[in-house]
């Protein structure tokens, strides 16, 4: 029998001159922080490896991410992460990220494979100072549908919410069943595996730029459906279809030109996405 893992990944930022850096790291197996760069010459981009190649069940993962004033970083994961069948624990994973005023975060990871038979839950909590902005997202598929695996057993669920300075900005929770109805339904999956989300926290999006990427959208004649929703703080991104290549290509649009927005800086995809 497979040990479940308890690990830990701390990070804390600060800005250093015109650079962001860490400057305070700490992790516990399986998680580990690569290297970092610092591709648009202000912006830390850092990688996490998760050493074991997947989660299984009962194992119980942390992330504590920090970020000083002004501090800028972005955080993606160095493959995609596999949610594994459990025959009884459940796997759990808990995300922090406490950004001080005027910082500035994407957390942007690979996507994630949900076997058929996992049981994991996840818990996503954000504070944000005064201006401070975070971007996430997260990608799905369930089941190995290459080889025609459906995800009909096991259970998937989640919760988000976003604060600043102690007023709910959003609050976000979801729950699918193997095997529910919901993976047909068209309020659910609508028989598509590939279902994301993309939020922007903690500044308004000017509807020239909620325009402009549903105009890039039309003209890539992305494959699979997307949303886009406006709220008083941020907006909402949601996928669903059978691409996760798809999924990204639509996120890396609005990223973009949500990222302009930010000093007009220029999206610098992580090279280790490439491999």
């Amino acid at each position: 029998m497979t040990t479940p893992w308890q690990g830990q990944l701390k990070l804390t930022y600060a800005k250093r001159g015109e650079m962001t850096r860490v400057i305070d790291a700490y992790s516990q197996s399986p998680l580990k922080l690569q290297r970092s760069f610092h591709p648009d010459g202000q912006t830390c981009q850092s990688l996490i490896l998760h050493t074991a190649g997947g989660i299984v069940g009962g194992d119980r993962l942390s992330q504590e991410i920090t970020l000083h004033p002004h501090a800028e970083a972005s955080l993606t994961t160095v493959s995609a992460s596999k949610l594994y069948r459990s025959n009884g624990p459940e796997s759990q994973q808990t995300l922090t990220m406490s950004l001080d005023h005027d910082a500035y975060l994407e957390y942007i990871p690979r996507e994630s494979i949900v076997f058929d038979g996992a049981k994991f839950q996840q818990q996503v909590r954000v504070h944000l100072g005064e201006n401070a902005v975070w971007l996430g997202w997260e990608l799905l598929r369930f089941g190995r549908t290459a080889r025609g695996e459906r995800f009909n057993n096991g259970y998937w669920r989640s919760q988000t919410e976003v604060w600043q300075n102690g007023i709910p900005l959003w609050i976000d929770r979801q729950h699918l069943d193997g095997g529910s109805p919901l993976l047909d339904a068209p309020n659910g999956l609508n028989s598509q595996p590939v279902v994301g989300t993309l939020a922007w926290m903690g500044q308004a999006v000017s509807p020239e730029i909620v325009d402009n990427v549903r105009h890039l959208w039309q003209q890539r004649e992305i494959e699979g459906e997307i949303a886009l929703s406006c709220r008083q703080s941020g907006v909402i991104c949601r996928y669903r279809g059978r691409s996760t290549q798809n999924a990204t290509a639509a996120f890396l649009d609005l990223w973009q030109l949500l990222r302009q927005s930010q000093g007009d800086r220029p999206v610098t995809i992580p090279r280790i996405w490439s491999y």
